[in-house]
């Protein structure tokens, strides 16, 4: 071995293959939205098969950190990177009858519209730098307000959004949301029928004393 390589030197070596390697499993993932074995991920990665069981544990404990709009789902010793369950139903709404956006796209709009008012770094960290070009593709036709705060851009929904996608405004814990109208109905519904218990509540109370 070479003696003016240092330890540190091959340490700072191994620390990058990890990262390439990590990087090339979580690559391999987003591209094939589809469940993949370990065979395949071998196949895909050239990356061994203990390395690559260690990887998808890291992977799984960083997103389930960051709070990701992404989750790696494992079944019958498969592992698939998928949206969360709480951006699914989102996710189904901007698709249907919307082929202009892909897949990727919507995504990137429904994690926008989930947590707005937010910083366009936020998105870039959750979605990858791909999300650039999808916000600024969002803010061009109308679907996004992008408002300049110190080096980024703080993105909220446009009303032309709501309009869009047939959806009504929502007041949540201080924050505007995005809800389907039957969800609105279903809500203005029960506080009518909470108004009327209250009622008779109060007629109760007053012939009873």
């Amino acid at each position: 071995m070479d003696e003016n390589i240092s330890s540190e030197t091959l340490n700072e070596l191994d620390e990058n293959k990890e990262i390439e390697n990590l990087k090339k499993v979580e690559a391999a993932l987003f591209i094939s939205a589809r469940f993949l074995n370990l065979q395949e991920l071998v196949m895909l990665t050239d990356v061994n098969p203990l390395m690559i069981k260690e990887i998808l544990g890291r992977l799984i404990e960083k997103y389930n950190r960051e709070e990701s709009a992404i989750e790696i789902i494992i079944k019958d010793n498969m592992w698939k990177m998928d949206v969360r369950q709480e951006y699914v139903s989102m996710i189904n709404k901007l698709a249907t009858g919307n082929a202009e956006f892909s897949k990727t796209e919507q995504e990137t709009l429904a994690v926008i519209a989930y947590k707005q008012p937010v910083k366009q770094s936020v998105i870039i960290n959750i979605r990858g730098n791909k999300a650039y070009e999808h916000i600024k593709n969002f803010i061009e036709i109308g679907l996004v307000i992008g408002k300049r705060v110190g080096h980024t851009l703080e993105l909220r929904l446009s009303d032309d959004f709501f309009e869009y996608f047939h959806l009504q405004k929502k007041e949540q814990d201080g924050k505007v949301i995005a809800v389907e109208e039957e969800d609105l109905n279903e809500e203005n519904e029960g506080d009518e029928r909470d108004e009327e218990k209250e009622k008779e509540l109060k007629i109760l109370k007053e012939n009873s004393s």
